[in-house]
């Protein structure tokens, strides 16, 4: 059952049924014969109405940013900053996604070689909450562009928002079974892999849920792309800057409430600097103004459930019981709604969780080290490798240590972040693929090979 409810009141709003198997095997089957007209539609159109979406997110952005802001708790002008970072993919795929997938030659000898860009199938995408249109945007728009449908089986408490996509596509012109919103459980989604009628699945959202698409895929010999969690490393290594570098790291802490996978949640500090550091990050937590998601005066709001705000109590719970020293924060707030304080553990060893689990919430774990090397051996003491960011003046020595993170992203001087035009995805247990910029076009293709040669050629063996 899908349901809606206000993370600020714990309050049901609305629900909505899930989908029997047969009406998703319909579902299926609706974006498999739309696959094979829009795969033939003219790349232009194709780019035409994913353009439209873009144009009508903005002109709707008000109802946009306020369903985010009701569903997960998300901060009225944080939405807002969605919507728009949304939108931009949108328009980016329209403008650009044309030409990521124009006809490469080859360098041969005789006759000619291309490597020509084709879609593969309806694919389904399975999307988390913390992110509804931003997540659904990058699987959404590069594929659509590129010829292939989409099936999104949104969060189950996300439904308002994943029904104003499936409508912004309707009213973009986007033929039926181009787009498609489904309402099922989660065992229903590897029905949904299994049918010959998916070539591909996409997910963002925890390791469990990940390791789970990708075995349905791997049974089926289908491409898969999964965005999992993150445990992104902050390295100080200087303290030049220094109000800029609290500034970034509450910032890079506390984005979406902590709730993301880029997040940055362990923070590296050289020991010089560290109780400067601390001290800074306590006095901006203590300052945060805690109240309703939907007042643009509010810094900190809910986390998205009650359920998401227990699973990071006993987080921290664990860490304080095994001696980690809680400079602020550390309990719920005392309020009607999912509200936690924001927190900042020290001393946290490898035997307590809050070490080697991702803290999806406003929780800053702060490390300090001898060194740079100390500090990029703790940042890769990590099963995850999604973002990181590098804070130092010298930029040269930044680089030094951006290289040796194991990551997919690293950001010099600023928290991690994501732009249409940039590269996203992750090592280790953070995933594998990328989405955005060209890369995210190329993921779900068939990268084909047409050899010509002239009538008469010499015939010679193959080799494969």
């Amino acid at each position: 059952m899908a349901m809606t409810i206000n993370p600020a009141t714990n309050q049901e709003v609305e629900k909505y049924p899930d989908l029997t198997d047969d009406q998703l095997d319909r579902a299926l089957e609706r974006a498999h014969r739309a696959y094979l007209s829009w795969r033939e539609t003219a790349v232009e159109r194709r780019a035409d109405v994913v353009r439209r979406v873009g144009a009508l997110m903005l002109e709707r952005h008000e109802d946009l940013a306020r369903l985010l802001t009701l569903e997960m708790g998300k901060l009225i002008k944080e939405s807002e900053n969605e919507v728009r970072l949304a939108a931009s993919i949108f328009t980016y795929y329209g403008d650009q996604g044309p030409g990521f997938i124009t006809e490469e030659t080859i360098d041969v000898a005789e006759g000619q070689a291309v490597v020509v860009t084709q879609p593969i199938g309806a694919l389904i995408g399975v999307e988390p909450w913390n992110f509804p249109y931003y997540q659904v945007a990058r699987f959404a728009a590069p594929n659509v562009v590129l010829g292939n449908t989409v099936l999104v089986k949104h969060a189950s408490q996300c439904p308002q928002s994943a029904l104003a996509l499936e409508r912004l596509f309707r009213d973009a012109g986007a033929p039926e079974g181009v787009y498609t919103n489904l309402f099922i459980k989660a065992d229903q989604v590897a029905r949904a892999i299994d049918s010959p009628l998916i070539a591909g699945a996409s997910l963002t959202g925890s390791e469990a849920a990940g390791a789970s698409v990708g075995q349905a895929a791997g049974r089926n010999l289908k491409k898969v792309v999964l965005e999992l969690g993150g445990s992104d490393p902050f390295i100080v290594l200087d303290e030049d800057r220094f109000e800029h570098t609290i500034k970034a790291a509450i910032l890079g802490r506390l984005a979406n409430t902590g709730q993301s996978c880029v997040a940055s949640k362990r923070f590296i500090v050289l020991e010089p600097y560290f109780d400067k550091f601390v001290e800074g990050m306590r006095a901006g937590f203590a300052g945060l103004r805690v109240g309703d998601p939907m007042d643009p005066q509010t810094q900190l709001g809910p986390l998205s459930s009650e359920d998401a705000l227990k699973h990071l109590e006993e987080q921290v719970n664990d860490a304080k019981r095994k001696g980690a020293k809680v400079v602020i924060g550390g309990n719920r707030i005392e309020r009607p709604g999912a509200y936690y304080e924001a927190t900042i553990l020290t001393g946290v060893t490898p035997e307590m969780r809050a070490y080697r689990e991702e803290l999806f919430g406003p929780v800053a774990v702060v490390y300090a080290v001898d060194d740079e090397r100390a500090a990029i051996e703790l940042a890769n003491d990590s099963p995850f490798g999604l973002g990181a960011t590098v804070i130092a003046s010298d930029l040269k020595r930044a680089r030094a240590v951006a290289q040796r993170i194991e990551s997919g992203m690293v950001w010099i001087n600023h928290p991690t972040a994501s732009a249409p035009n940039l590269p996203f995805g992750g090592v280790k247990r953070s995933g594998v693929g990328r989405e955005l910029w060209r890369l995210g076009m190329q993921e779900f293709t068939n990268r084909k090979l047409i050899r010509t040669l002239p009538a008469d050629v010499k015939l010679e063996m193959a080799a494969g």
